[in-house]
């Protein structure tokens, strides 16, 4: 598969596990650590999908998305959080994404989801 995968989370554990899941099966993936260091080093238009943590510091991934879509980047967005709250279910579904996952969620529920983003 050809496809970049561009993962971001604050948590190094989560961030490591996910790299190497989506590797697993094949996909080309870059990981960061937050929003501003994906900002700093990657090209947006480079990639297939994002996976991206909501509640990071400095930049949430909200504010990313937001920039993102101001910017003219077309890029499919996962949003993934360990916090379910009203606010954020609300903000994600104002928004345009193909999925958003609570934390802990299931390999198989990522998967399917990429796939789907990769057939936008």
């Amino acid at each position: 598969m050809d496809a970049t995968i561009f993962v971001i989370d604050d948590d190094k554990f989560v961030l490591k596990a996910l790299k190497s899941l989506i590797e697993s099966v094949g996909f080309k993936v870059e990981s960061f650590s937050s929003a501003i260091d994906f900002l700093t080093h990657a090209d947006p238009d480079k990639g297939d999908c994002l996976v991206l943590d909501v509640v990071m510091p400095e930049m949430s991934g909200l504010e990313l998305h937001e920039y993102l879509k101001d910017s003219g980047a077309n890029v499919p967005i996962i949003f993934i959080s360990a916090f379910d709250t009203e606010s954020i279910r609300e903000k994600v579904r104002r928004s345009d994404v193909v999925a958003f996952l609570q934390k802990p969620f299931d390999d198989v529920a990522l998967l399917d989801a990429i796939d789907l983003a990769l057939k936008r």
